[in-house]
C-alpha cells in the first residue's frame, strides 16, 4: 500500500510540473507575440501544427521573409536561447516548409528562423539558423 501511495504522489507532482511548464510556455508565447506586434509584425499563426511538428509563432514583418519563431521560456535567458537542439531545428524547418507549401503567396517571400527567449523580458534573436543548415 505505501508503494502505491508514493507512485500516486510522484505522478501528481509530475503532472503539476508539466502544468506549470505549459503555463510558463503559453505565457512566454503571449509575450513573444506582443513583442513581435510592437516591432510591426503581423502574427499569422500561433502553435501552428503540421505533419512535421508544431511551430510556436509564424509572423510576417512589413518587409522581408516569413518568420518562424521558436519561443523558449526559461529562468535564464541564455539557457533559453541555447535550448533549441539541432533535431528540433530540423523539425521546425520541415514544418515551415510544409506551411509555406500550402501558402504559395507567402513562399515567394522566403523564410527566416528566429528564437525569442523569455526570461522576464522577451529577447528576440533574428535569423538564428537557415533551413539549408539542417
Amino acid at each position: 500500500m505505501p508503494g502505491a501511495w508514493k507512485r500516486r504522489m510522484r505522478n501528481r507532482q509530475a503532472k503539476n510540473k508539466r502544468s506549470e511548464a505549459e503555463k510558463r510556455g503559453h505565457h512566454g508565447e503571449v509575450l513573444a507575440a506582443l513583442l513581435l506586434r510592437l516591432k510591426g509584425h503581423r502574427i499569422l499563426g500561433r502553435r501552428v501544427r503540421t505533419h512535421a511538428g508544431e511551430i510556436d509563432l509564424v509572423s510576417l514583418p512589413l518587409f522581408g521573409p516569413v518568420c518562424f519563431v521558436e519561443v523558449k521560456a526559461r529562468l535564464v535567458g541564455r539557457d533559453a536561447a541555447e535550448a533549441v537542439a539541432p533535431a528540433q531545428r530540423t523539425r521546425i524547418a520541415r514544418a515551415a516548409s510544409l506551411y509555406l507549401a500550402s501558402r504559395p503567396e507567402l513562399a515567394s517571400r522566403g523564410a527566416r528562423f528566429d528564437i525569442i527567449a523569455v526570461a522576464g523580458f522577451p529577447r528576440h534573436f533574428k535569423d538564428v539558423w537557415r533551413a539549408d543548415d539542417c
